[in-house]
């Protein structure tokens, strides 16, 4: 009798730790699962180091927004990184910022998609920020060839934590909606088009409110051009000359690819025009010259990239 005892005795204990045990994986798996159940805005919120984007999201009165289905892919600036644009800025907070002025850098850092960081590649995506001539997406530069940076400065330092409603990528510096030279400023394919615009004295009148769009040649494409005219560089060729090269290459309108026709069209250099040609093959300026970079899109104006600088005849 006294061994059925017993025997009962260890069967319950086994049972009863087998419950335990049970119940351990269970609250586990239930702890794990509400970690996953966290929308990118709960991420934010949930971490001290993103107080002062959490501040920012409910002044610009965006939480709501970033709660929705999405999917997002927010790239989340630290406290640090706001208090370094608080301080480039000349200001004390988020407080000495309108809901107007935070809400175009806010959604400059949001993409209307899920992208982990392996699935970002060199080049351009699209921002939510549609603070722009046409109202399409503000672009952003991506590099992944060390780590993934942004426009040529921001770094993701921490990537890929995962949200029901999309990404979150924890980003060291605020980024801010580019006009059409800060594009080109951050690309290094177009150093030698800043260089030039610079001498020209042609910097200013682009970072107006525009819109423009600009026909911006690559660096290869400007070597071109100084082999063909026999210089070294941009120091050998006079502002006089530069100039009216340059505005032959800007149009006085926000044209994107798809509103590109065949047609001839006037540019800044209102003593020449310039030929399209769009065909099966692509688009083409003056017969030579071809879009290989088509829709960066800046605060006031875009940029489509070409292959060899267009001269006015």
């Amino acid at each position: 009798m006294l061994r059925i005892v017993n025997k009962f005795s260890i069967v319950a204990i086994l049972f009863g730790a087998s419950l335990f045990l049970s119940s351990c994986e269970d609250d586990d798996s239930t702890s794990e699962e509400n970690m996953n159940q966290k929308s990118v805005v709960q991420i934010a919120s949930d971490d001290d180091s993103f107080s002062i984007l959490v501040e920012a999201l409910t002044k610009a009165d965006l939480v709501s927004t970033l709660e929705g289905e999405g999917p997002f892919t927010v790239f989340a600036p630290t406290n640090e990184a706001f208090e370094n644009l608080f301080a480039t800025l000349g200001v004390n907070g988020i407080d000495d910022l309108s809901a107007e002025a935070l809400t175009p850098i806010l959604l400059y850092h949001v993409v209307n998609t899920s992208a982990m960081s392996t699935d970002l590649a060199n080049g351009y995506i699209t921002s939510m920020s549609t603070f722009t001539p046409d109202n399409s997406g503000a672009s952003i530069m991506v590099n992944v060839d060390d780590g993934v940076t942004l426009n040529g400065s921001s770094t993701v330092i921490s990537a890929d934590i995962e949200a029901t409603n999309g990404f979150v990528h924890v980003i060291d510096e605020v980024i801010l909606p580019p006009s059409i030279v800060d594009i080109a400023s951050a690309n290094p394919n177009f150093s030698i088009l800043v260089e030039a615009l610079a001498k020209a004295d042609l910097v200013g009148a682009l970072t107006e409110e525009g819109p423009f769009t600009v026909f911006a040649p690559t660096n290869a494409a400007f070597e071109a051009l100084f082999n063909d005219l026999s210089v070294e560089g941009i120091e050998d060729i006079s502002k006089e000359t530069l100039t009216p090269i340059l505005l032959y290459h800007v149009l006085g309108d926000n044209v994107t690819s798809s509103e590109v026709t065949s047609s001839m069209v006037s540019t800044l250099n209102t003593s020449a025009q310039l030929s399209i040609d769009v065909s099966d093959a692509g688009v083409m300026l003056d017969g030579n010259a071809n879009v290989v970079t088509v829709d960066v899109q800046g605060t006031n104006g875009v940029i489509h990239a070409i292959d060899k600088v267009v001269l006015p005849q």
